[in-house]
């Protein structure tokens, strides 16, 4: 018991002082990391639909859940879209202040953490391809891009829109969409969903929980982990079902066992890598899974 409190509540395992894996965990390379991530997802959406500052429909539920947030604490108005990536910087940069960890960057990390991140994605693009083997020759491998607003989708014809939280790839409607927009469109949702629903589901709902589990009912540090990351890996894989979004529930997807359970244990596998490498590897990890996905979908499985 003397040595629960040694862990900061974002860092849940410490490493070597100044060794590659205690830098890379740093909240300050986190926000470098996945800056150029952040960019590309804002500017891919408004590529996708160039009338995104007036319509919000186009987005990951994640993404939606935080700026309905923030449009709540009075950062609405025209420049609404832009308060959710303010925010992924904030709060990063929040943490890295309460670490007390050094905010020295070495630019030559980044390749290893770009193929550190590739290289997680293996198991479960390899998981996938094992269970969408069950799903006969028109299997597609499952992407965990979240499921974007539909509301208002018939005021907005040539807009791609993502298609519930189904295990299928993102398809166009007929005449409206070109292959290389319906790519761009699911790589774009998938680094998205990887950002934002890591910063839902691991950062915060994780360091709420820990602070629940291990501060307020002062369970022990390995306990609080444990209920912690199951607990977050159930809500992660019952979002991709059932969804709350302008204070209405909505049916995503048809309730499958096995979709369910694919998706628990991916979200058991990020919360774990959470926890053990911080937010920046994991958000990295998630976003090259939908982009690897993505890519194998389109070249496997799309003919």
């Amino acid at each position: 018991m003397k040595d629960k409190y040694k862990y900061s509540t974002s860092q849940l395992f410490n490493f070597a002082k100044d060794s590659y894996l205690e830098r890379t965990s740093r909240p300050i390379y986190a926000i470098v990391f996945l800056l150029p991530f952040i960019i590309f997802y804002e500017v891919g959406t408004f590529c996708i639909n160039t009338d995104i500052l007036n319509q919000s429909q186009i987005r990951v539920v994640a993404f939606v859940w935080l700026q309905n947030l923030l449009e709540s604490l009075g950062f609405g108005g025209k420049f609404a879209w832009v308060a959710p990536p303010l925010a992924v910087v904030v709060i990063l940069t929040a943490l890295q202040i309460t670490s007390s960890k050094q905010w020295r960057f070495w630019i030559g990390d980044i390749l290893p953490m770009t193929s550190e991140c590739i290289l997680l994605a293996v198991p479960l693009i390899v998981l996938t391809l094992f269970l969408s083997s069950s799903a006969g020759p028109e299997g597609n491998i499952s992407r965990f891009d979240d499921s974007a607003i539909q509301a208002q989708a018939e005021s907005l014809p040539g807009c791609f829109l993502v298609t519930g939280s189904s295990l299928s790839p993102l398809s166009a409607e007929a005449g409206e969409v070109g292959p290389g927009q319906s790519l761009l469109a699911n790589i774009v949702t998938g680094i998205g969903a990887g950002i934002y629903e890591e910063l839902v589901f691991r950062l915060i709902l994780i360091c709420l929980l820990m602070l629940l589990f291990q501060d307020v009912l002062r369970l022990t540090h390995i306990k609080a982990i444990v209920l912690s990351v199951l607990i977050s890996a159930a809500l992660f894989s019952a979002h991709h079902h059932v969804i709350f979004v302008d204070g209405q529930l909505g049916q995503t997807a048809a309730f499958n066992w096995t979709e369910f359970s694919f998706r628990t244990i991916a979200g058991i596998y990020f919360a774990v890598l959470f926890a053990i490498r911080g937010f920046g590897v994991t958000a990295g990890t998630h976003a090259f899974y939908d982009i690897i996905a993505t890519i194998i979908n389109v070249v496997f499985f799309q003919q």
